[in-house]
């Protein structure tokens, strides 16, 4: 009985460190989505701005401004998206992990 105590006492051990990682990532996720959400929709305002104070009308810049906003954020914002590819890959490491140390669990691993 004791050695299946034991390897129970060590999975929340182990499942504590994975949860608080995975929370700190899915912080860091969400700020950098934010970031990157945020940047582009500045991008797209001010692009918007620009042409209607050049005359278009509102509902054409911003069609416009949307259509220019793509490919130049792809170009302002590289260190961004970087981030954003970073926080993404750690979020799926860490999802990795748990899913593959429950199965492991189920398994009676």
């Amino acid at each position: 009985m004791e050695p299946a105590g034991t390897p129970s006492a060590e999975s929340p051990e182990a499942g504590t460190p994975t949860t608080t990682a995975a929370a700190g990532s899915t912080g860091g996720l969400a700020l950098a989505i934010a970031l990157y959400v945020a940047a582009r929709v500045v991008l797209v305002a001010i692009i918007t701005g620009v042409l209607v104070l050049v005359g278009l009308p509102l509902l054409l810049a911003l069609i416009v401004a949307l259509i220019v906003a793509l490919p130049l954020s792809l170009l302002l914002f590289r260190p961004l998206r970087a981030r954003l590819n970073r926080e993404i890959e750690v979020a799926t490491a860490s999802r990795r992990t748990q899913r593959e140390r429950l199965r492991a669990e189920l398994r009676g691993d």
